[in-house]
C-alpha cells in the first residue's frame, strides 16, 4: 500500500515538474509566428478603456512571444476606420483589431460599412466584460441618478453628453437615459472616450458614460463624480456604487465587452495560437486584478468559435436596441 502510494506520488511530482518547464517554454504558436512586429488596431483616441486595456494585452503578448506587439490608434467613424482597415489587411495575423462589442455590432446593425463585419472579421477572444458608469462634473447639482433626472427636466436647455462616437456604447446609453427617464439631451460625439473624460473635467460636457477602468481615476481624484453603474448588479470591484436601476431608473441594463479581431482569412492556426496565449494573459493574477480594480472583469473565450458566438449575439441584441424610439434616428 505505501509503495502504490509512493508511486502516485512520484508521478504527481513529475507531471507537476513536466508542466512547470512548459510554462517556462516560449508558448506555442503557429510555425514561424510571428517574426516581425504585429500591429493592434484600437479605433479610438489613447486613454479610453479599450486602448488601456489593449495596451495591457500587447506589453503581456510582446513579453511571451518576444516580438512588439504595437497598438496603433486610429480614432474616427466610431471605430470603423480601425474596422475597415482590419478587413482589408493581409490576414497573416500582423494586423489585429482591439475594439468593443458595441463598436463592431453597430457597425453590422446599421450597415455603415461596405461588407459585413460577421464576414470580414475572424474573432479571437473575448478580453473583458466591462460595465459602464454614468459621471457627471462636479458642477452639476446631482448625487443620484434620480436628482440628474430631476435637473435635467427643471432646466430650460437640455444638457450635454459625449460619447466615444456615434453609435458607440456611451451614445447608447445616453440614449437609453433618455428614453427611459422621458428627459431630453444633446449627443455630443468624439473620437475616443478620453476626450469625453477631458471635456466632461472642463465643464463643456456636463455627463456622459465611460468604461469603469477608464473613467474611476477620475472619480477617485476627485474631477468626476459617479452616479451609477450601468450593470444590473452591483460588482465586486466596486460595491459601493449603486446600479442605475436601483439608482433611479429602474429596469436600466447594459454590458459591454472587449475583444480582439483578425481579418476573416487568417489561417486558423494562428488565430487559435493567439486565442490560446491571450486566455493564459487574461488568467494571470496580475491581469486579472489590474481590470479588477478599476471594475473590469477579465474573461476570454475558450476557443474563437465560442468568441464567434458572443459576437453573434451582441448583434442580435443591437438589432433589438436600435428599434428603440428615437435610437434609429440618432444613430444616422
Amino acid at each position: 500500500m505505501f509503495t502504490r502510494h509512493l508511486t502516485k506520488a512520484a508521478a504527481a511530482a513529475a507531471a507537476c515538474a513536466v508542466l512547470a518547464a512548459h510554462a517556462q517554454q516560449k508558448p506555442d504558436a503557429a510555425p514561424g509566428y510571428p517574426v516581425k512586429p504585429v500591429r493592434m488596431l484600437v479605433g479610438n483616441a489613447p486613454g479610453g478603456g479599450i486602448d488601456l486595456t489593449a495596451r495591457a494585452v500587447a506589453q503581456k503578448l510582446t513579453d511571451r512571444w518576444g516580438r512588439p506587439f504595437v497598438v496603433d490608434n486610429r480614432p474616427g467613424g466610431t471605430g470603423l476606420i480601425a474596422i475597415d482597415l482590419t478587413a482589408g489587411a493581409a490576414p497573416d495575423g500582423y494586423t489585429l483589431l482591439v475594439t468593443s462589442g458595441s463598436l463592431v455590432s453597430s457597425a453590422t446593425v446599421q450597415k455603415r460599412l461596405p461588407f459585413d463585419p460577421r464576414r470580414a472579421l475572424a474573432p479571437v477572444t473575448q478580453l473583458t466584460t466591462v460595465a459602464y458608469v454614468l459621471m457627471v462634473n462636479p458642477a452639476v447639482p446631482a448625487k443620484t441618478v434620480k436628482e440628474l433626472i430631476a435637473h435635467a427636466k427643471s432646466r430650460p436647455h437640455p444638457l450635454n453628453f459625449g460619447s466615444s462616437g456615434v453609435g458607440g456604447i456611451g451614445h447608447l446609453a445616453g440614449e437609453l437615459l433618455a428614453s427611459m427617464s422621458g428627459v431630453k439631451m444633446v449627443h455630443v460625439p468624439y473620437k475616443g472616450g478620453g476626450l469625453v473624460l477631458l471635456d466632461m473635467i472642463s465643464g463643456q460636457i456636463q455627463l456622459g458614460f465611460t468604461a469603469t477602468i477608464s473613467g474611476m481615476p477620475h472619480v477617485r481624484a476627485g474631477r468626476l463624480r459617479v452616479l451609477g453603474i450601468s450593470s444590473p448588479k452591483r460588482t465586486a470591484a466596486l460595491p459601493d456604487i449603486p446600479t442605475i436601476a436601483e439608482s433611479g431608473l429602474p429596469g436600466f441594463d447594459l454590458v459591454n465587452w472587449y475583444g480582439v479581431f483578425a481579418p476573416a482569412a487568417t489561417p486558423p492556426a494562428i488565430v487559435t495560437a493567439l486565442q490560446g496565449e491571450i486566455l493564459r494573459i487574461l488568467g494571470s493574477a496580475e491581469v486579472r486584478a489590474m481590470f479588477a480594480k478599476d471594475g473590469a472583469d477579465a474573461e476570454g473565450s475558450a476557443t474563437p468559435a465560442a468568441f464567434r458566438k458572443v459576437f453573434e449575439n451582441e448583434v442580435a441584441k443591437w438589432e433589438k436596441y436600435v428599434k428603440l424610439p428615437g435610437f434609429a434616428e440618432a444613430l444616422k
